[in-house]
């Protein structure tokens, strides 16, 4: 059992609900309970819960964390409910809208949610749980310490009395918080741990409205954009003479959506700040007007191509590498003295985010007041960027936040419902502002292209002596200099560059780690051949060195978790007894606070690899609901195989090339795994990320397994086009 002490004065209480309940709030500060880093103790301990405790018996529980199909809706009121010690079965989930005064972290992102609101969210509901308690104890007179809960009833064991929790509750309302509450042990756990459904997952199948598509409001109008169509262009003039004889069509105008002089932090895309606008009746009506739209066009400055841009790339990662970001030993003395010396470069392209649901929002603007709905990874942040651009106070902007129809990263950035907005203000009006396919494509928020050069040498006792890692990539390279393999090389040396580029870059499902990780591991697994050892227990050799006699200090990652997680898979996936004509590759990364390994068979059938099984073993902590972080894995490891095989964006003077799903090549049923198996480490830890880590590592164990069914070595992603130029034979 875990004691945590709580804030007085962050409590809130409201009774006099017309139901009859009880609502309990929460604000927890200045917590520090053992085992929560100095570095996120202040984000952890701060965040609030919200429960509604109604006379029937029946809970309600608030999730503040915006849901972007990462079942965080689900999870976090599962924690609650937990500790609060009631019955599923009697527990409705609503959204909370964006309240900064009450909770605290209200962001998807980063796969940190569960993470950073691990403990509070549990306080919450042990909080809300002893209230209770102590009403009852007053109530029958006896001492709090000989009732016991469950699943929403209080009993008395001695008395033989029991009240449920909507019996209790109006006579709780004068119960201070308590100074201290206790936790349950995770053995104790009945709710986490288990599977229950998607809380919203009725209502997505009988279509009702959820997301910012489904939104009708009456009187709303209708807006889309036209941005330049490439990079480094902004409109001259506009003929819109055809679009406005269009029926239904209300405007034309253009907009500056994010002026220069305003600075608004991460959460600003600017690629495109000036857009010309349409606004009519409906959403085909509007779509014709668009394309009836005449804009001149102008150049600002030049457009970027990409033969050009990785050409640049490459003469950054060329050479000898100065000034390390981190280096231990003496790389380039090592490599002289080396027996074999393996060097190789992998890159990736450009990708766009291609959620299923494209950028929406509604936006109603009155006077310095604006109510915003829509989906959004960032609320806050959409607030604070339109408070500066609109000079509208952060107290008169409300955000209702709705479920996402996918996120990865390209919710983050709030410019489609700044862009909502100040069109709501042009023209008087609420308005739902929609990007078409190729908007959402071309409008710059793309996961950045990298490009890295790896170096191993090998002595002539095949031991890995030296190791060095050059990478760049636009805005920023890929490489993360303290994580493995450092620590487990004498010498070693890391170096990230960064290229400048007018293409706009964003956050995208496991920043860096989604690039890096293949690369590494694909790397590692051309090192482990040349050394004549089997892939895996080459890296657990790796391991077993930084583990007993690590190199540096500042090594980013756990060995030990690293080998229990390996030994995990090699025993699942009964490595080195694959069946007859089945190729196997192997992966391991750590990222997001957690550790995955993934191997993954490769059958050759009629000249065309054919996927056959995916394995992972994934080290995330406590797992809070089975089902969905099985799907989470599931979901990254397709993800993985689709963008690793066929993603590709390229650029000539500035213009996209692949503008929607008919250029654009994503994954098919069957070139997906034929099966999945996934297996949890259960170590008690308390949880980390899972949204963004089962993605990464999936490029390495596909690349190692298309190069033992092929016998051809895989560099540049999209494999597809490697594959074809190595004349590799796919049917």
């Amino acid at each position: 059992m875990k004691k945590l002490n709580l804030s007085r004065r962050g409590f809130i209480k409201a009774t006099g609900l017309a139901s009859g309940g009880l609502v309990l709030g929460f604000n927890w500060t200045g917590c520090t309970p053992e085992g929560i880093p100095a570095e996120i103790a202040k984000v952890v301990l701060e965040p609030n819960a919200y429960i509604k405790i109604l006379s029937d018996g029946m809970v309600t529980i608030m999730s503040p964390v915006p849901e972007i199909g990462q079942n965080i809706k689900t999870a976090i009121p599962m924690i609650v409910a937990e500790e609060l010690d009631v019955s599923w079965d009697n527990v409705s989930v609503e959204q909370a809208p964006l309240a900064p005064d009450l909770y605290e972290r209200q962001s998807a992102g980063g796969s940190q949610a569960v993470r950073q609101l691990w403990t509070s969210v549990r306080s919450a509901g042990a909080a809300g749980r002893r209230m209770l308690l102590e009403a009852a104890a007053r109530e029958w007179k006896v001492p709090v310490e000989e009732l016991t809960t469950s699943e929403g009833v209080i009993n008395h064991k001695n008395s033989g009395n029991s009240v449920g929790y909507g019996d209790i509750a109006t006579k709780a309302g004068d119960i201070e918080v308590p100074e201290e509450v206790t936790l349950k042990d995770p053995k104790d756990f009945k709710i986490i741990g288990t599977s229950p459904k998607n809380v919203d997952i009725f209502d997505i199948v009988e279509g009702k409205p959820l997301f910012g598509m489904d939104m009708k409001k009456e009187g709303t109008v209708i807006a889309m954009i036209t941005h330049p169509p490439a990079f480094g262009m902004k409109p001259k003039s506009v003929d819109d003479s055809a679009a406005r004889a269009i029926p239904g069509i209300k405007d034309v105008f253009t907009i500056t959506a994010f002026p220069e002089d305003i600075e608004t932090g991460w959460s600003r895309n600017n690629a495109f700040p000036e857009l010309v606008v349409v606004t009519g009746e409906s959403t085909w009506n509007v779509m014709k007007a668009k394309k009836a739209l005449k804009i001149e066009w102008e150049t600002v400055t030049s457009g970027e191509n990409t033969i050009d841009h990785v050409e640049t790339m490459e003469s950054q990662i060329s050479g000898k590498m100065t000034d390390p970001d981190r280096i231990d030993g003496d790389p380039e003395a090592a490599f002289k003295k080396a027996a074999k010396v393996i060097e190789r470069t992998y890159s990736a392209p450009f990708l766009p985010h291609n959620t299923m649901e494209p950028m929406n929002f509604y936006a109603n603007v009155t006077g310095d007041k604006v109510e915003f709905e829509g989906p959004t990874q960032t609320p806050q942040r959409l607030r604070d960027t339109t408070a500066k651009i609109m000079g509208i106070p952060e107290e008169n902007i409300t955000i209702n936040i709705l479920r996402a129809g996918g996120g990865f990263g390209r919710r983050l950035y709030g410019h489609y419902g700044v862009e909502a907005a100040m069109i709501s203000k042009k023209i008087n009006a609420p308005v739902r502002l929609v990007y078409t396919r190729e908007d959402d494509m071309t409008q710059g928020t793309y996961r950045p292209d990298y490009r890295v050069r790896y170096k191993a040498g090998i002595d002539e006792n095949n031991n890995l002596i030296a190791l060095t890692v050059n990478g760049t990539g636009t805005d920023g390279g890929p490489v993360v200099s303290n994580r493995f393999p450092a620590g487990a090389i004498d010498n070693y040396a890391a170096k990230n560059h960064k290229l400048e580029s007018n293409i706009s870059t964003g956050a995208w499902r496991a920043p860096r780690s989604n690039f890096i990780a293949g690369a590494e591991q694909s790397f590692l697994d051309e090192v482990a051949e040349a050394c004549g050892k089997d892939p895996i227990d080459f890296r657990l050799e790796l391991f077993e060195r930084s583990k007993n006699n690590p190199v540096g200090e500042n090594n980013d990652y756990d060995a030990d978790r690293f080998i229990v997680l390996l030994n995990l898979i090699k025993e699942k996936c009964d490595w080195g007894n694959e069946a007859e004509g089945v190729s196997r590759g192997i992966s391991a990364y750590y990222c997001h606070n957690s550790y995955i390994a993934q191997v993954i068979d490769v059958e050759m059938k009629d000249k065309k690899p054919v996927l056959k099984k995916a394995w992972c073993a994934v080290d995330c902590g406590i797992v809070i609901s089975k089902n969905g972080a099985t799907n989470q894995v599931e979901g990254g490891i397709l993800d993985g195989i689709g963008h690793a095989m066929y993603g590709n964006i390229t650029f000539n003077d500035g213009v996209i090339d692949q503008q929607n799903f008919d250029k654009y090549r994503l994954i098919r049923h069957e070139e997906a795994p034929q099966a999945i198996e996934t297996f949890f480490v259960d170590n008690g830890i308390d949880p980390t990320g899972l949204g963004e880590p089962a993605m990464p590592p999936v490029p390495g164990a596909l690349a190692n397994a298309l190069y033992r069914a092929t016998g051809q070595r895989l560099y540049h992603q999209p494999f597809i086009l490697e594959m074809e130029k190595k004349d590799i034979e796919l049917g």
